[in-house]
C-alpha cells in the first residue's frame, strides 16, 4: 500500500504541470533572504578582456567570473566620460534630463529626489561605495545616499551579518592618468592593436601597452574583492556585476560617443539559489545580445532587492522581479568636454551606431588640457602638423559632418561614414528619427546652452524648471536639429526659415537662428550668395549688439567675426573680449567667449594675448565644479 503511494506519488510529481514548478520554485523563493549585490567597476575601460576575445589581454580573475556569468555583447555607458556616466547610474536618468552631461558641472536636483541607493537602504540594504563619486551636482546628497562613501568603505562593516548589503568597489588603477605615468611594461608594445584612426607608432603601442598593463592589475583588484567574499562565504548569496565605467581612456575612446568611447564590458553573475531574478535568457557562461545601458543599472539593482521604482527613474531593470522589456536602441551624449564646449548624440540598434553634431563647425580634437597629457595625443597631433597621417588618421583634427552612421559588423573602428551611401539610406533615416525622439520624450536639457540653462533657470534645479515650463520641447528639439542642418548649405527657403527663430521673443530659438546662420558661413560645403550673405547679417546684426542673452549674443558675434565687415568684426571681437571676463557675465559665457576666440583667432590673424593677460582667470561665485576651465582655457592662449 506504501510503495502504491509512493509510485502514484512519484507519477504525479512527473508530470507535474511547469505552471505548479514555478509556483513550488515561486514559494521556495518567497522564503529566501533579499540578495546581497557587489557591483565591481573599472575606470576608462572598454572591452579589452580575454573573456570578450581580446587575446593580448591577461585577465584571468574576469576570464573566470565570466565562465559563470551572463556576458553582455552590448552595454553602453550612455556618456564617454566618468561625471556624467557616473551621473546617469546615480540617477537612474539620462544625465541629458538633469542638465548634468557636461563634464564637471553642478545642477541641483530636486529636495526630494531620491537616488537608488535611497530605494536600496529604505528596502532594508546596508549600501556602501569604496569610492568613486563624480557626480555632477551642486549638493552632496548623491554622496550622503551611502551609508559608507570613502575609501574604507565595505560591505563587512554592516551592522548584522544577516543584512542584506549593496556594495560598489571603483578600481582607478585603468584610468586615464595610469597610461601615462612612469610604469615599467609587462605587454610587448610591439603586439599592442591599434584602432585605424590612430597612428601605429611606438609612442602609441606604448601607450596601448601600459592601458593592457593596467587592465590586467584591475583584474587582479577584481579577484581580490571576490576572494573576500568567498571567504565570508557570501558567494552563493550575491549577485555580481562587473562593468567598465566607459571606452578606454586613450584618445577618440574616452570623450567621445562613438561606440569606442560607449562600449563596456559587462558580467552579470546570479548565484543558483536566486536563478528566478536573474535574466530569461541567463546561463553560467553564456553571452546576452540584450542591448543595456548604465541608466538601466540602478533600477535592475532596486528591482533585484524587491524594492519599488521611483517615478522619476528613466531606465528598464533587465532583471529581477520588474524585469522589462529589451531595447532596440541604446543612446550616448557628449556635452562640454573639461573646458570645450560642445554638443553630440548618438544611437546604436548593435550593429549600427549614428551620430549627430550639433557643432560641426569645432573640430574633433580642440585643445583639453588633460587629455593632451596623454603621449598618444600630442604625438598624433605633431604627425598632422608635419603631414603625416593618412585620411582617417587626420579627421580628428579637422571639422565635423553634420551626421556619422557606422556598421561596427564591417567597420568596427568606426572610420567608414555611411551617411551618403545609398544603400544605408533607410538605415540613416531610421536611426535618426528614433534619435531625435529619444531627445524628445527624455526633455533633453542639451538643446539649451548650458550658460543659458543656468540663467534661465535661476534657483531651481533644472530638471524642474523644464518640466515647470511652458517650453515645448518637442519644437525646441527640432529647432537644434533643423537649424544646424544649415551646415550641409542654406537654401533661399532654409534662410526664410530661419528669420522666424532669429526674432523670436524665446532666447533659446534666438540661439539656434543665429547658429543656423553662422554655421551657413562657416561651412567648407558651401558658399553664400552674396544677397543671401547681406541678409545673414542684416539678421545678426542687432542680435550681437543688444540681445538681453549673452550667450545668445555670442553665438550671434561668431557669425559677424567670421563673415562680417570690418566694423562688425571689431565690435564683435570686443564683445567677446568683454564676455571673456568672469566678472561681466559669468564663467559659462566666459568659456564660450573663449572657445570663439580660439577657434578663429588663426584665420583672422587676431592677436588677442596682449588683451587676455588682463583677463581674470577667476572671478566671483565661480560655478561647482567647473571652476578651473577659464583658467585653463586662458593659459593655453596665452601659450600659443
Amino acid at each position: 500500500m506504501i510503495k502504491s503511494w509512493i509510485a502514484a506519488a512519484w507519477v504525479g510529481c512527473y508530470f507535474l504541470s511547469p505552471a505548479l514548478l514555478s509556483s513550488v520554485d515561486a514559494a521556495d523563493s518567497d522564503a529566501l533572504p533579499p540578495p546581497n549585490i557587489l557591483w565591481l567597476t573599472s575606470e576608462d575601460n572598454g572591452p579589452q578582456l580575454g573573456c570578450y576575445g581580446d587575446e593580448y589581454a591577461d585577465t584571468p580573475n574576469l576570464d573566470k567570473l565570466a565562465t559563470r556569468s551572463l556576458r553582455y555583447e552590448k552595454c553602453w555607458s550612455n556618456a564617454p566620460v566618468c561625471a556624467p556616466a557616473r551621473t546617469t547610474l546615480i540617477s537612474g536618468m539620462y544625465a541629458t534630463s538633469l542638465g548634468g552631461e557636461h563634464m564637471r558641472s553642478g545642477v541641483r536636483v530636486p529636495n526630494d529626489f531620491k537616488f537608488y541607493p535611497n530605494v536600496l537602504r529604505e528596502a532594508g540594504y546596508f549600501c556602501t561605495n569604496n569610492s568613486k563619486t563624480d557626480y555632477n551636482f551642486a549638493d552632496t546628497a548623491a554622496i550622503q545616499s551611502w551609508h559608507e562613501c570613502d575609501g574604507k568603505a565595505h560591505f563587512r562593516h554592516r551592522e548584522r551579518e544577516d543584512q542584506p548589503f549593496f556594495s560598489v568597489f571603483n578600481f582607478t588603477i585603468s584610468h586615464e592618468s595610469k597610461i601615462r605615468n612612469e610604469h615599467t611594461l609587462v605587454h610587448d608594445p610591439d603586439k599592442a592593436p591599434v584602432p585605424a584612426y590612430q597612428p601605429n607608432v611606438h609612442t602609441v603601442r606604448r601607450d596601448w601597452a601600459q592601458y593592457y598593463d593596467r587592465l590586467t592589475e584591475m583584474d587582479a583588484m577584481c579577484g581580490k574583492i571576490l576572494k573576500q567574499l568567498e571567504e565570508d562565504g557570501l558567494t552563493d548569496s550575491t549577485i555580481v556585476f562587473y562593468y567598465g565605467d566607459h571606452g578606454s581612456g586613450m584618445p577618440r575612446s574616452k570623450r567621445w560617443p562613438y561606440n569606442s568611447g560607449l562600449h563596456v564590458p559587462f558580467l552579470l553573475h546570479v548565484p543558483e539559489k536566486y536563478k528566478h531574478l536573474a535574466p530569461a535568457d541567463y546561463n553560467s557562461g553564456g553571452v546576452s545580445d540584450r542591448m543595456v545601458s548604465f541608466v538601466d543599472m540602478g533600477p535592475t539593482a532596486i528591482s533585484l532587492a524587491g524594492a519599488k521604482l521611483p517615478s522619476t527613474m528613466q531606465g528598464v531593470p533587465f532583471a529581477g522581479q520588474l524585469n522589462g522589456k529589451p531595447k532596440d536602441y541604446l543612446f550616448g551624449y557628449r556635452g562640454r568636454m573639461d573646458e570645450r564646449v560642445d554638443m553630440v548624440r548618438s544611437c546604436t540598434d548593435g550593429r549600427y551606431v549614428y551620430i549627430r553634431h550639433f557643432h560641426p563647425e569645432r573640430i574633433y580634437f580642440a585643445y583639453i588640457d588633460y587629455m593632451f597629457q596623454t603621449p598618444t595625443t600630442q604625438i598624433w597631433k605633431k604627425m598632422f602638423d608635419a603631414g603625416e597621417l593618412n585620411e582617417v588618421q587626420s579627421k580628428v583634427w579637422q571639422v565635423k559632418p553634420l551626421e556619422e552612421l557606422f556598421d561596427l559588423e564591417a567597420d568596427p573602428d568606426e572610420v567608414n561614414n555611411l551617411v551618403t551611401d545609398p544603400a544605408h539610406a533607410d538605415k540613416l533615416n531610421a536611426m535618426r528619427s528614433e534619435l531625435r525622439k529619444w531627445m524628445k520624450s527624455t526633455t533633453d536639457l542639451g538643446v539649451v546652452p548650458e550658460a543659458e540653462m543656468h540663467r534661465l533657470a535661476g534657483n531651481k534645479p533644472p530638471r524642474q524648471w523644464a518640466l515647470s515650463s511652458d517650453l515645448d520641447w518637442n519644437h525646441l528639439v527640432d529647432m537644434a536639429w533643423d537649424t544646424t542642418t544649415a551646415w550641409n548649405g542654406l537654401t533661399d527657403q532654409k534662410l526664410q526659415d530661419l528669420r522666424e527663430p532669429c526674432t523670436s521673443q524665446s532666447s533659446i530659438d534666438r540661439y539656434w537662428g543665429t547658429r543656423g546662420l553662422t554655421l551657413a558661413m562657416l561651412s567648407p560645403s558651401s558658399t553664400l550668395e552674396p544677397d543671401a550673405h547681406a541678409a545673414a547679417l542684416r539678421l545678426l546684426d542687432p542680435i550681437a549688439a543688444k540681445d538681453e542673452s549673452p550667450i545668445v549674443r555670442a553665438a550671434a558675434c561668431e557669425g559677424l567675426l567670421v563673415a562680417g565687415n570690418d566694423s562688425q568684426r571689431e565690435h564683435a571681437k570686443e564683445t567677446l573680449l568683454q564676455f571673456a571676463n568672469v566678472n561681466n557675465e559669468g564663467h559659462f559665457v566666459a568659456m564660450t567667449a573663449l572657445n570663439l576666440i580660439d577657434n578663429h583667432r588663426q584665420e583672422l590673424d587676431w592677436d588677442v594675448k596682449s588683451a587676455l593677460r588682463k583677463v581674470p582667470t577667476k572671478g566671483d561665485k565661480p560655478p561647482k565644479r567647473a571652476d578651473k576651465y577659464v583658467e585653463s582655457l586662458l593659459k593655453y592662449l596665452l601659450a600659443n
